[in-house]
């Protein structure tokens, strides 16, 4: 297939994610929510880059990202040096999540903890616990048994943990795991199971992500101890009225260069990691390289357009509907409204497509994309609709996370691993950049309306959106099992049936 023909294919994938969300929010603007042309001209703007972003991104995490995490999992396993895998895979960790750019976004957010300590504690989270995942995989270790260990030591930390800190902790374990990391972590697994080539090497290609989620949680747990910062913050900025159509085109030619040289700085590391790996160890064809170089260009270009969209565009819009419909006679709208924006929007997040594509590949249809997208939506919807109940009633968001966590920790040990792993990424996937610049920024300007508490009532938004996914995919696995069973029982009954239905009427009599 050309890359004119693959570009197309992507721009429709785009059109399919994005247009329900434009659709739902202009129905708003004209109907219960009317905001500003300003801000409505701005997230049409912000739309079409979303679109555009889309549609490179997703073409260049197939030529590049993918490729690269694959190759360089398949030389680590190929090595059988533990040392050397132990170490390539932390410094993979500690690089791959300082290039995320949505850590920088938390950073600010983390009051009195200094941006590059935050940064640098939750690498090293990371790092630590993609080394764990990767030591899981080679040793063939059970996932639900590690997974209630690690949120064991976390919910137990909630003791000691500062109340303002709780939803901001969580929320870091989302952030982290975005559209930078989750393609080359996940196809690293790929590519680790691919040498393994054992009968549960399928189960134990994901878990990656789900296991990286935990270290930003801790890291952040335990910088709130240290530093015990007084809690502030303040919601997305609300977009200032724009005279004309060049104040407009200035506002986003503002925001653009910002984004250049952050994704640049971001893609720098992971490829400069890269090219090391092929000198010393992969010594790809340049037939490969030059598609990997150029679905690098791709990426980056994607990522640009993408959250510059989305930053500029989408988040003043989330805030002002959040305040227009929470300021209503009824703020009780804002829960079904959340639902049904949240229900449409996962589609929009980028790492999602690369989870849902990667899932149909290594599973052979078995788990197709579509069901785990209508699965990932499920959840998403449900955790929007309970985080409007939170903001709108201030309940704190342990009374959510711990039932939460307990039931998917619980179903862990009764559906196939294959479940498990994948609905543990899910949670980190589904949490990216469109749940940090719009629905994070609705929860804000609702808050703000309502006159709660931003950091222990708004945020928790990003942990929220994690944690459903992990129910309703392990949900979607446990279905799968037992009707599995149920043809299981149907085929070992058929013989008997098929005897019984031989048997002429004078022996039936004799039975």
């Amino acid at each position: 297939m050309t890359i004119k023909k693959k570009l197309k294919e992507k721009w429709q994938e785009a059109l399919q994610a994005v247009l329900p969300i434009i659709a739902i929010v202009l129905f708003l603007c004209f109907t219960v929510a009317p905001i500003s042309p300003s801000i409505l001209l701005c997230f049409l703007m912000g739309a079409v880059l979303i679109l555009a972003g889309m549609m490179f991104f997703t073409l260049g995490a197939e030529m590049a990202m993918s490729p690269m995490g694959e190759r360089v999992g398949s030389c680590l396993t190929k090595s059988r040096n533990l040392a050397l895998i132990v170490i390539i895979s932390f410094l993979l960790g500690f690089i791959v999540t300082i290039s995320e750019p949505d850590l920088q976004v938390l950073a600010g957010q983390v009051p009195a903890v200094p941006n590059m300590v935050l940064i640098l504690s939750v690498a090293v989270g990371v790092g630590a616990f993609l080394v764990l995942a990767l030591l899981r995989m080679l040793f063939t270790i059970s996932l639900p048994p590690l997974l209630l260990g690690c949120y064991g030591v976390i919910f137990a930390l909630t003791l000691f943990v500062p109340k303002d800190f709780l939803s901001i902790a969580f929320d870091s374990g989302g952030v982290t795991t975005g559209p930078m990391t989750v393609p080359f972590i996940m196809a690293l697994g790929v590519g680790v199971s691919a040498i393994r080539n054992d009968r549960h090497s399928t189960d134990d290609s994901f878990g990656l992500v789900a296991l990286c989620s935990v270290g930003p949680i801790l890291a952040v747990m335990l910088l709130s101890m240290i530093f015990r910062p007084e809690a502030s913050a303040s919601a997305a900025p609300i977009l200032l009225d724009v005279n004309d159509s060049r104040q407009l085109g200035q506002l986003f030619a503002f925001g653009l260069p910002t984004y250049m040289k952050e994704i640049f700085l971001s893609l720098l590391p992971i490829f400069l990691f890269f090219m090391i790996c092929q000198v010393l160890m992969l010594r790809l064809s340049r037939r490969k390289m030059t598609k990997i170089l150029i679905g690098l260009a791709y990426t980056y270009t994607g990522l640009v357009l993408f959250l510059t969209g989305a930053n500029v565009g989408f988040m003043p819009a989330g805030n002002y509907l959040g305040q227009v419909l929470a300021s209503r006679r009824h703020p009780e709208i804002l829960i079904p409204i959340a639902m049904v924006i949240g229900y449409f929007i996962v589609k929009a997040e980028p790492a999602v497509y690369v989870l849902n594509k990667q899932v149909e590949e290594i599973t052979d249809g078995a788990i197709s994309a579509r069901a785990m997208g209508y699965g990932l939506s499920i959840g998403v919807s449900i955790s929007l609709g309970l985080s409007m109940v939170r903001v709108l009633s201030g309940i704190s968001i342990l009374w959510f996370l711990v039932p939460g966590y307990a039931a998917a920790l619980l179903i862990s040990f009764f559906v196939p691993k294959i479940y498990t792993a994948i609905a543990f990424d899910s949670g980190g996937v589904a949490s990216g950049p469109m749940t940090a610049a719009f629905l994070l920024p609705l929860a804000q300007g609702a808050c703000i309306a309502v006159g709660g508490n931003i950091i222990t009532d708004a945020f928790g938004v990003v942990a929220m959106v994690a944690m459903t996914p992990l129910i309703t995919i392990q949900v979607m696995g446990l279905s799968a099992k037992l009707l599995e069973k149920r043809r299981q029982r149907l085929a070992a009954s058929e013989p008997f049936a098929l005897a019984f239905d031989q048997l002429e009427e004078d022996a039936i009599i004799e039975l």
